[in-house]
């Protein structure tokens, strides 16, 4: 007896998980959130690197930064306070000792967050991570709220975003991508900043800057005092935000901020980003974003999306 053919709707739909933007092509929207990720290479024994859409790299400095004593690390309800002070190897030696080790990876992406103290330092930092073969855009960190100098200082002042970025475009051979501070009076206004001094694309949200005390000891949790909260606690915050800025801009948005399950990535996604950052849940499960991806696509599944960069600014107002 012949088989029959099944029917029609009983098919298996065919969908794309592909997600484009300045010019760069994902497989899919899930990338690694800088400060998370390592650089990530400690991931490849755990982690299967090439289902990702990418990664970005831990804050690379001009030089070595030894990053801030500890405790640095201290969690909170729904989320965690770090301090870690951007520690980091400097941009010299991930070109030199991590890049090699990254190029042997198929078709994964390698974002380069980049940090400094002054202009001079993020167009130094640049021009050193030019020279590597194998990166395919620049993250510019002007929000870390966990420094004494550089990082929040320049993404909570206008005039201050607006000369580090075009400092940063001149000298980038490679897509900008200028990461915002929700510690700010008005995202949309640093949005447009950043987008109008030369930024191809925007991604938000860092940490929100909070702190926790001991009470038997009454001394800080952190040894910086203050320090940076992330995790599913900040999650609807930043959704605002993403919102909030995608209707103000015209350039990609990359949507950061409390993302633990593939119906948070669709959140952000329908609020106007393009693609998204897992960042806090890689603390909890190193194999979070892996396993996000895995999820995304039975979501896209069950919901018959077909072509899931058609979310990207998909929310109904009524």
């Amino acid at each position: 007896m012949a088989t029959q053919p099944k029917p029609a709707e009983d098919d298996e739909l065919l969908f794309d998980m592909s997600v484009s933007f300045c010019g760069i092509k994902l497989k899919n929207p899930v990338l690694a959130a800088s400060g998370t990720f390592g650089y990530g290479v400690e991931f490849e024994d755990i982690v299967t690197i090439e289902k990702l859409g990418g990664f970005v790299s831990k804050g690379l400095s001009r030089e070595p930064m030894p990053g801030n004593p500890p405790p640095r690390l201290w969690e909170t309800a729904a989320g965690m306070l770090n301090a870690i002070g951007l520690q980091n190897i400097g941009a010299k030696a991930f070109v030199e000792e991590k890049l090699p080790l990254l190029r042997k990876l198929k078709n994964v992406p390698v974002f380069c967050n980049v940090y400094g103290t002054c202009n001079e330092d993020y167009e130094e930092t640049i021009r050193i991570l030019n020279d590597g073969e194998g990166i395919t855009a620049y993250e510019l960190n002007v929000s870390c709220p966990n420094t004494q100098h550089g990082g929040m200082t320049f993404g909570a002042d206008p005039t201050l975003l607006a000369e580090v970025v075009t400092v940063a475009k001149k000298a980038a051979t490679r897509p900008l991508i200028v990461k915002l501070s929700p510690n700010v009076t008005s995202i949309p206004q640093m949005a447009k900043i950043a987008q109008d001094a030369g930024a191809d694309a925007i991604s938000l949200v860092n940490t929100f800057v909070g702190m926790a005390i001991d009470v038997e000891t009454r001394k800080p949790r952190i040894s910086n005092i203050v320090a940076g909260l992330s995790g599913p606690a900040i999650k609807p915050i930043a959704l605002r935000m993403v919102y909030e800025a995608a209707k103000t801009v015209t350039i990609p948005v990359i949507g950061i901020g409390g993302i633990s399950t593939a119906e948070d990535i669709v959140e952000f996604m329908l609020a106007g980003a393009t693609a998204v950052e897992v960042g806090t849940a890689n603390f909890w499960d190193p194999c979070a974003s892996e396993r996000l991806v895995d999820q995304l696509e039975k979501w896209c599944l069950e919901h018959r999306v077909q072509k899931i960069s058609e979310l990207t600014g998909g929310m109904l107002l009524s």
